[in-house]
């Protein structure tokens, strides 16, 4: 049987764990998932201490997307009640910087519907950048779906930090997901973005009725590409889309995922990310011991944990805010 502190001992001297050791993570017994998570901690202490950082996304661009991906109440195939609009205007970007920086996040996420920014979108979300940076000075990712060189060059320039474009699951499981462009595409976007010099944010949604050998793959792909933040989803399935209905996770499987999570990417960022709050429910703090930052105050087109609510946790946690 696997002695998980020997392993957490291990990683922290440098030796990257096999997918075997990831596989037998996962295989926990819930009555061992407590001491999991302990020796993921010890990981993640090593790596970033005690702070915790809170990522706050601003749904920027609403519904009308082109693409059918399975899980998304956006996509073109979702028949989903959402609100939906065009880009926010630059003064509107720039007041959610600025609420985000009230609530001590870290990092302001402007998340757009798209297949690929427009050239008007672009600019205005660069536009609103070179403010947030100026006036504001608080780190920015963006998420505008897929980049060519030119597109990620002009974010890096307007200031943006870190670019997100998820992997959403292994690339065995994905055709069962999105049909409108491939798990290579996605690839391509991140490796734009690397060779554009921004932070590179990927991750994916955990629930979608994978295997663990899919979730085992996903670590993997982020160790392969070296992603900076890996934001872990828990799917919160929406009516309207083809993933209706589906079960949520148990609490402690979701936290055996992300001390997985954190055994293979022991240095990165790890979030937890949407649907958080409906399937780790009453363990939601627990999740702090194995990942360093979490999203607060809704997830695009479903709500979340207030802010103050969030900052309570952190505190009773016995953690701190990393700003």
């Amino acid at each position: 049987m696997m002695n998980v502190h020997d392993l957490a001992t291990r990683v922290i001297e440098g030796y990257r764990i096999t997918r075997d050791d990831a596989s037998t993570i996962l295989a926990t017994s819930d009555a061992e998932t407590i001491d999991l998570l302990m020796a993921a901690y010890r990981i993640r202490r090593r790596y970033h201490g005690n702070k915790v950082r809170i990522h706050i996304l601003m749904n920027a661009k609403s519904g009308m997307c082109p693409e059918d991906c399975s899980f998304c109440s956006q996509s073109s195939k979702a028949t989903t009640e959402i609100d939906r609009y065009r880009l926010l205007s630059k003064e509107e970007l720039i007041e959610g910087a600025r609420r985000a920086k009230e609530g001590r996040a870290y990092k302001y996420c402007i998340v757009t519907s798209t297949r690929s920014p427009a050239a008007k979108e672009l600019e205005t979300i660069c536009d609103a950048v070179r403010v947030i940076k100026k006036e504001i000075g608080i780190r920015i990712c963006a998420s505008l779906g897929r980049l060519n060189d030119e597109a990620a060059g002009q974010l890096q320039s307007a200031g943006v930090n870190r670019f997100n474009h998820n992997l959403e699951t292994s690339e065995r499981l994905f055709p069962s997901i999105c049909t409108t462009h491939t798990y290579q595409d996605r690839v391509a976007t991140i490796k734009t973005v690397q060779r554009a010099g921004m932070e590179t944010c990927c991750g994916g949604i955990v629930g979608m009725n994978e295997a663990d050998e899919d979730i085992v793959d996903l670590a993997f792909a982020m160790r392969e590409l070296d992603i900076d933040s890996i934001p872990v989803n828990f799917l919160n399935s929406r009516p309207g889309t083809d993933l209706e209905g589906a079960l949520n996770l148990s609490p402690l499987k979701c936290l055996r995922v992300l001390a997985m999570f954190r055994f293979a990417n022991p240095s990165k960022d790890i979030r937890a990310a949407g649907g958080r709050e409906i399937n780790l429910r009453a363990l939601q703090p627990l999740a702090l011991y194995a990942v360093n930052s979490i999203f607060s105050e809704g997830y695009l087109t479903t709500g979340g944990t207030a802010i103050n609510q969030d900052h309570q946790m952190i505190r009773d946690m016995g953690f701190e805010i990393e700003e």
